[in-house]
C-alpha cells in the first residue's frame, strides 16, 4: 500500500426505514474523490461500520465497483467486530472484493485486554486469512474499542507477519504518542485521525488521513495531508464540529450541502441532529471558510 494522502472516512446514508441509501452513497463519495480526495474508507467510525451487516458490506462496496470506482486503488475497508468469526467475514468480504487494504479495529467491549492476548487474537486471525492477508492499517480508536494497541504490540504483529502491517490510523489525539510511532514505527504509515494534528504529523514523516472532515472539507484538508501545510480553518472547523456527536454533525452538514433532510438519517441507537442544529452548524462552518487561511 503506497502513501494514503488523504482519505475520507465516508458517512453512510440511510433511508427512512434504516436501510443502506445505495444512490446517496456512491454519489457522495464521487463527490469527495472529484475533489481531491485519495479514496475513501467504509465502514469506518464515520460510516457507522460497526452497525453494518456483512451482506450490507457486500452490496455496498459492489455498488461502487459498479458505479466505476476502482476500489483496488481507492477504497479502503474498515472491520469492527467483537468476535473472531465477524471479523473473519468482513475482512474476507474486503479481500473478496478486491478492496486496497483493511482499516483493522481490535476486538471491543472487553477492555483491560493485554498485548499478549491481543496478539493471539490478531495471529488466530491472519493465520486463518491465509493467502488473502495483505494491506492491513491497524486502527488505534481507544475511545471507541476500549482497546488501544500499543507501539509494542504493533511491531511484534509485523515482525510476526512480515510485509502485511502497512501502518496504523491513530485517532486517539495524543499527540506525544503519536510523535512516538513516527519515530519508532518510521517503516510503516503512520495516519492521523485527528485533523487538527495532521499537518503538524505529516511534516515529522506522516503518511496521511482517513478523517471524517473529509466528507464536508476535502479541499481544506489536500495540503495538510500532502504538504502539511496547516490551516487554522481546519482546527476551528473540527471544534465547532466536536460541540456536536461526530457522525451526526457530519452527516448534518452533509444534508445542508445538499440541501437533503435525509441525509441526517442515522442508523439506530445513534440520534441525529435537529434541522436547526444542522443549519446553525452548517453556517458556522461556512462563516469559517470565509475567513482568511492561517
Amino acid at each position: 500500500m503506497n502513501r494514503t494522502g488523504l482519505n475520507c472516512a465516508l458517512s453512510t446514508p440511510f433511508d427512512g426505514k434504516g436501510a443502506v441509501d445505495i444512490p446517496r452513497l456512491v454519489s457522495h463519495a464521487r463527490w469527495v474523490l472529484d475533489q481531491g480526495a485519495n479514496g475513501v474508507t467504509l465502514f469506518g467510525t464515520t460510516g457507522e461500520g460497526a452497525s453494518i451487516a456483512i451482506g450490507e458490506r457486500y452490496a455496498m462496496l459492489g455498488a461502487l465497483a459498479g458505479a466505476g470506482l476502482d476500489l483496488k486503488q481507492r477504497v479502503i475497508a474498515g472491520v469492527s467486530a467483537a468476535s473472531e468469526a465477524d471479523c473473519l467475514a468482513q475482512c474476507r468480504a474486503a479481500f473478496e472484493m478486491d478492496c486496497r487494504g483493511l482499516l483493522l479495529a481490535p476486538p471491543f467491549y472487553f477492555s483491560g485486554v493485554s498485548d499478549e492476548a491481543l496478539f493471539r487474537f490478531f495471529a488466530g486471525l491472519f493465520e486463518k486469512l491465509g493467502g488473502q492477508l495483505r494491506d492491513v492499517l491497524l486502527y488505534h480508536i481507544p475511545g471507541m474499542t476500549r482497546v488501544p494497541l500499543s507501539i509494542e504490540f504493533t511491531r511484534r504483529l509485523a515482525d510476526a507477519f512480515p510485509g502485511v502491517i502497512a501502518g496504523v490510523k491513530d485517532s486517539a489525539g495524543d499527540w506525544a504518542m503519536t510523535s512516538r510511532r513516527l519515530a519508532e514505527l518510521s517503516d510503516m504509515q503512520i495516519l492521523i485521525g485527528d485533523e487538527r494534528q495532521l499537518a503538524r504529523a505529516v511534516a515529522a514523516g506522516g503518511a496521511g488521513s482517513i478523517c471524517g472532515l473529509a466528507n464536508v472539507a476535502p479541499d481544506l484538508l489536500l495540503p495538510l495531508a500532502n504538504e502539511g501545510k496547516d490551516d487554522l480553518r481546519v482546527h476551528r472547523m473540527v471544534d465547532a464540529i466536536l460541540q456536536f456527536s461526530f457522525m451526526p454533525a457530519i452527516k448534518a452538514l452533509i444534508s445542508e450541502r445538499l440541501g437533503d433532510p435525509d441525509w441526517r438519517v442515522m442508523r439506530a441507537p445513534l440520534d441525529a441532529l435537529s434541522a436547526d442544529e444542522a443549519r446553525g452548524l452548517a453556517k458556522v462552518l461556512a462563516d469559517i471558510r470565509l475567513a482568511r487561511a492561517a
